[in-house]
C-alpha cells in the first residue's frame, strides 16, 4: 500500500475543499492515487472539479507584444527562481523584447525562438545567458504563443502574473480589451460548447452521471438530471455561455452578437501554471526552525 503523506493529504484538500480525515481516507482507498481520491470524493459529495488542479508554483513574468496595426500579436511565459528577480527591470525588459520578437518573427517552438536575435544583435538564448550570470537565477523561456488574423488582437496583463491574448473580429478595441479581462477574471476554457475537449466532457458526464445515480431516482430521471448539468457545465467553461464579468445579468454571446462581433481564439498564460515548486514536509520544516 502507498504511504499517504501530510502534503498528499493537503493536495487533495486543496481541490476538493473536503475535510482532512476524508482525503485521508480516500487516497487510503485509492492507494494514493490522487486523481482517483479526487474522482472519488466528487462522487461522494457532489463536489465541482479541483480549482487548484494545476499548481501554481514558478516565478516569472507573463509579457506582451501587440504590432501596431493590431493584426497580430504574442503572449509569452519567462520563468525565474523567485519572486525578486521577476520585478528586476532586466528580466521584464527581456520578456517583452521576447514577446516582440516571437510577434515579428514567428518560430516554430521554443528552441527555434532561441536562435533568432534580438534588436541588440544578440540571440535569445545569448541573452538569457548573460542574464543569467548577472542575475544569479536559472531563467527560462518557457512557452508562448502567437496570433495573426484578419480581424485585429487585444490583450489584458493582471500585472505580470496573468496575460490574455484574444483574437476578435467586429467591435471596437475597448470591447477585445472587455473580453480579454473576462478571460482573465472567469477563465473560460475555450470559445464555444463545440470546443469542449471530448475527454474533459467524457469525464464530467461520467461524474454526473454517478452522482446522479447516488440519487436512487429512475434511469430517465437520472439521465435528465445529467444533461441538466451537463448544460450548465458547457455554460461555465465556455467564453459566450458565461455571464459578462461587467453585467452578469448579459452572457458574452449576447454581448458580441450586441456589437456584430466574435472571438476567433484566446489564450491565457497564468505564471507557474502547472509547475510544481519543490517542498518542504511542514513538519519537518518546524523541525528543522526549531533547530536553528
Amino acid at each position: 500500500m502507498a504511504e499517504i503523506t501530510a502534503s498528499m493529504v493537503k493536495d487533495l484538500r486543496e481541490l476538493t475543499g473536503l475535510g482532512m480525515m476524508e482525503c485521508k481516507k480516500a487516497l487510503v482507498e485509492a492507494d494514493g492515487d490522487i486523481k482517483a481520491a479526487e474522482d472519488a470524493l466528487r462522487i461522494k459529495s457532489g463536489a465541482k472539479a479541483g480549482k487548484a488542479a494545476s499548481r501554481i508554483a514558478a516565478e516569472g513574468v507573463v509579457a506582451s507584444f501587440i504590432s501596431a496595426d493590431r493584426k497580430t500579436g504574442a503572449l509569452v511565459e519567462v520563468n525565474c527562481e523567485t519572486d525578486f528577480v521577476a520585478k528586476n527591470d532586466d528580466f521584464n525588459n527581456f520578456a517583452k523584447e521576447v514577446a516582440q520578437a516571437v510577434a515579428q518573427q514567428n518560430p516554430s517552438d521554443v528552441a527555434a525562438l532561441s536562435v533568432m536575435k534580438l534588436a541588440s544583435g544578440s540571440t535569445i538564448e545569448e541573452t538569457r545567458q548573460g542574464l543569467v550570470m548577472k542575475l544569479g537565477e536559472n531563467i527560462a523561456v518557457r512557452r508562448f504563443v502567437r496570433f495573426s488574423s484578419a480581424g485585429q488582437m487585444a490583450v489584458y496583463l493582471h500585472g505580470t502574473k496573468i496575460g490574455v491574448l484574444v483574437d476578435y473580429t467586429g467591435g471596437e478595441e475597448s470591447l477585445g480589451k472587455d473580453i480579454a479581462m473576462h478571460i482573465a477574471a472567469s477563465k473560460p476554457v475555450c470559445v464555444s460548447r463545440e470546443q469542449v475537449p471530448a475527454d474533459l466532457l467524457a469525464k464530467e458526464r461520467e461524474i454526473y452521471t454517478a452522482q446522479a445515480a447516488e440519487s436512487g431516482k429512475p434511469a430517465n430521471i437520472v439521465e435528465k438530471m445529467v444533461e441538466g448539468r451537463i448544460t450548465k457545465y458547457l455554460a461555465e467553461v465556455t467564453l459566450v455561455g458565461q455571464p459578462f464579468v461587467k453585467d452578469p445579468d448579459m452572457t458574452v454571446e449576447k454581448l458580441l452578437a450586441s456589437k456584430g462581433a466574435q472571438v476567433n481564439a484566446f489564450q491565457m498564460f497564468v505564471v507557474g501554471e502547472g509547475i510544481e515548486k519543490r517542498s518542504t514536509d511542514f513538519a519537518a520544516e518546524v523541525a528543522a526552525a526549531a533547530k536553528v
